[in-house]
């Protein structure tokens, strides 16, 4: 079961099932390369956002200051193979991909005049074993792919009509890249949306979880290039 709630915290989707998914032959991988091998943080959380770093108008509302140990798996990465709903759930790396250690910010950006629901989402840095990392962002890019096109049903019955195509994050990592997801409801003028920026530092990824609204949102884009800044200069 998924909860989104659209608003402020996303979209309600209790999941019962969902429809085979279709590739997305436009998208494909892009990786802005680092200009040197990049000092890693004593600690991860010291590579979080801080709200010096964050993008004008943002603010820090939580920050989870105990790094979670995981014990990350060995097995290949199932991310691969993971239904396509489950791309959009905020856990779904710490439950197909689990890392060695993680950190996770709340943030948000409260909205001004028209600009409707404002923006709200999350900053996570997960650290994974040697080499693990790159198999993780390659298995995203790939479940992506496969999910361009996909349909939830809700408890009730109800099919949503969603939709998930990758574009490049362009910003200084080892790889990165931008996952637009779509949801659009029976009668519905305009679908909800949101994007998930991942960027891979070495053996670290960093993640910006946008939750859903009406309106198509490039503050993702802007706060994962805050957040990969703000890692880069934490390595000292």
């Amino acid at each position: 079961m998924r909860t989104r709630h659209c608003a402020v915290v996303g979209i309600v989707l209790a999941v019962l099932g969902v429809s085979a998914c279709a590739a997305d032959r436009k998208a494909g991988p892009e990786a802005a390369a680092t200009s040197g091998p990049v000092a890693v943080p004593k600690n991860l959380r010291e590579g979080l956002l801080t709200q010096e770093r964050l993008p004008k108008g943002f603010r820090l509302t939580k920050v989870e200051a105990d790094p979670t140990s995981t014990a990350a798996s060995t097995t290949p990465v199932p991310i691969a193979s993971l239904r396509c709903d489950e791309l959009e759930v905020d856990s779904f790396m710490t439950r197909h991909a689990p890392p060695l250690e993680n950190v996770a910010a709340d943030l948000e950006r409260t909205p001004t005049g028209g600009e409707g629901d404002g923006w709200f989402g999350r900053e996570l840095l997960d650290r994974y074993a040697p080499g693990r990392a790159a198999e993780v962002m390659d298995a995203i890019r790939g479940a992506a792919k496969r999910c361009a096109s996909f349909t939830t049903t809700l408890t009730d019955g109800t099919k949503i009509r969603e939709t998930a195509s990758v574009t490049p994050a362009g910003v200084p990592a080892d790889d990165s890249l931008l996952i637009h997801f779509t949801s659009t409801f029976p009668g519905a003028s305009k679908p909800f949306e949101k994007v998930t920026g991942f960027a891979r530092q070495g053996d670290v990824i960093l993640v910006v979880q946008h939750s859903s609204s009406h309106e198509p949102s490039t503050d993702t884009q802007e706060v994962l290039a805050a957040a990969v800044k703000s890692y880069r200069s934490a390595g000292g």
